[in-house]
C-alpha cells in the first residue's frame, strides 16, 4: 500500500469514526435525560467510549492531513495499546464463553438453557444478588415477556417460534415443568408438576415475576452475553487491525523520507 493510499485510508476511516463518536456522545447525552435507571446507568460508559473514539480519531485524522510523523506515531502507539487490550479481552471472552449451549426439546423450535452449563465466572456474576437485582429490573421494564402473546397468537405459533435466549428463559417456565400454555405469556399453574426443578415453583404469571428469579432466566442472559461478546470482540479486532496496519505503513513511509 502506497503512502498516498495509506494516508487517504487513515483520513477517511478516522473521519467516519469521528462522526460515529459524535453520534455515540449524543446517544449518551440522550440516555442521561431518561428517568429509566437502566438507561442512565449506561450514560458514563457510553460517553467515555464516544470521547475515547473521538480522541483517537482526531489524532489520526490530523496526522494524515498534516502528514505529521509525531501525530501518526502517537496514533499508532495508542492503536497498538487498544489492539492489545482488545486481544486480551477477546481471549478472556472466548475462555469465559467457551461453555454453555442450548438444549433442544421435542416439539419446540427454540432452545432452553441451563445455568450450570456456563463458566464459573458467569455463575458468580449472575448469582450475585446486587447484580441480578439490577439486571432483573431492566428485564421487567423491557416488557419482552408481555409482548409474546401479541407476537404469537396461537400455541402452535409459539412452539414454532425462534425465541431469544432471554424470552425462552425468563418469560416461560422450563418445559420439564409441564405447565400447559394458555397463550404466549400465560401458563396454567394448576397443573401439578412432578419436576424437581426449583424454577417450576418460582414461575408466576405476574408481569413483574414471570421466571425472572429462575436459573433458566440467568442462563438465558448468559447465552445472550456470550453471543454479544463474541460478535463485538471479533468486529473490534478486525477493525483495529486494519486501521493499525494502515497507520504503521504510513508512519514507516514518512520516517524513511524524513
Amino acid at each position: 500500500m502506497g503512502m498516498g493510499t495509506s494516508t487517504f485510508v487513515i483520513r477517511w476511516v478516522n473521519l467516519l469514526t469521528m462522526l460515529l463518536a459524535v453520534a455515540v456522545i449524543i446517544f449518551g447525552v440522550w440516555m442521561s435525560t431518561h428517568n429509566d435507571g437502566c438507561r442512565r446507568s449506561l450514560t458514563f460508559p457510553v460517553l467515555a467510549l464516544g470521547g475515547f473514539i473521538f480522541l483517537i480519531s482526531i489524532i489520526g485524522f490530523l496526522g494524515a492531513c498534516k502528514r505529521s510523523v509525531a501525530l501518526l506515531w502517537i496514533y499508532l502507539v495508542v492503536l497498538l495499546i487498544v489492539l492489545i487490550a482488545i486481544l486480551v479481552f477477546t481471549v478472556l471472552a472466548f475462555i469465559v464463553t467457551n461453555n454453555g449451549s442450548g438444549h433442544t426439546n421435542p416439539g419446540l423450535r427454540y432452545k432452553e438453557y441451563k445455568l450450570n452449563d456456563y463458566s464459573s465466572w458467569f455463575l458468580k456474576q449472575l448469582n450475585n444478588t446486587d447484580n441480578w437485582k439490577r439486571l432483573k429490573s431492566c428485564l421487567v421494564k423491557s416488557e419482552q415477556c408481555r409482548k409474546l402473546s401479541k407476537k404469537y397468537k396461537t400455541i402452535k405459533q409459539l412452539k414454532s417460534a425462534e425465541l431469544t435466549p432471554i424470552e425462552a428463559g425468563c418469560c416461560r417456565p422450563p418445559s420439564e415443568c409441564g405447565y400447559p400454555a394458555v397463550n404466549g405469556s400465560y401458563y396454567d399453574l394448576s397443573f401439578h408438576s412432578i419436576s424437581s426443578n426449583k424454577d417450576c415453583k418460582l414461575y408466576k404469571n405476574l408481569r413483574t415475576v414471570k421466571c425472572y428469579n429462575c436459573d433458566s432466566c440467568k442462563a438465558g442472559v448468559a447465552q445472550y452475553m456470550k453471543t454479544e461478546w463474541r460478535l463485538v470482540a471479533m468486529f473490534n479486532v478486525s477493525m483495529v487491525y486494519f486501521v493499525g496496519c494502515c497507520a504503521r505503513r504510513n508512519a514507516a513511509s514518512y520516517r524513511s523520507k524524513a
